[in-house]
């Protein structure tokens, strides 16, 4: 399952990332998750709604993320241990990338 899943995702398009992150440490409805998203990369990336419940549903097909209750009648998502585990799959290539690319460039 996870290499399918390696497969599926890796490597993860930047709202793909940004969605899993913005779920990792509280559950959050899709205007919550772009508005988070919005706030941690300082207006660089604004999710339209398309992309967050088209995301969303896949991730939720896949078992990524569940339905975490409702707040204010929006469904709250929540991320999975399998969804923590690719979202730390992602980090660990964006970090390779990220320290073979200063080797090189300061070397």
């Amino acid at each position: 399952m996870k290499e399918e899943l390696k497969r599926s995702y890796l490597p993860m398009s930047e709202s793909a990332f940004y969605i899993l992150l913005s779920l990792k440490k509280e559950p959050r409805h899709g205007y919550g998750i772009i508005l988070y998203v919005k706030e941690i990369t300082h207006n660089r990336i604004t999710l339209g709604a398309g992309t967050i419940y088209g995301t969303l549903t896949k991730f939720e097909k896949d078992a990524l993320i569940v339905t975490a209750g409702e707040e204010d009648r929006r469904k709250l998502y929540k991320l999975t241990g399998e969804g923590a585990w690719l979202l730390e799959q992602e980090m660990k290539r964006i970090d390779e990338l990220y320290n073979n690319g200063h080797s090189i460039l300061e070397g």
